[in-house]
């Protein structure tokens, strides 16, 4: 089986801990932090490289995660490979 990962690097322009804030209810959204939140979607990953950086790797819902990630949070710079 040949399974292809799509790949982002996000550069936030926030520490990626300020932006767990988001999160506050974790009632509403059924996690507190924003790598909880990327990671309950199914295939996809979140990894923190440095405070502002994560690589995000996803089979088949990168389209949702980077079109929310767009609108939701602070982004200085954006990758896709």
């Amino acid at each position: 089986m040949n399974t292809t990962y799509q790949t982002l690097i996000v550069k936030f322009s926030e520490p990626i801990t300020a932006l767990d804030g988001i999160f506050d209810d974790t009632g509403a959204w059924e996690t507190d932090t924003l790598k909880g939140w990327i990671d309950d979607y199914e295939s996809t990953r979140f990894t923190a490289t440095d405070s502002h950086t994560a690589v995000i790797t996803s089979e088949y819902n990168m389209e949702c995660v980077k079109e929310w990630l767009q609108r939701q949070t602070p982004i200085s710079e954006m990758r896709e490979f």
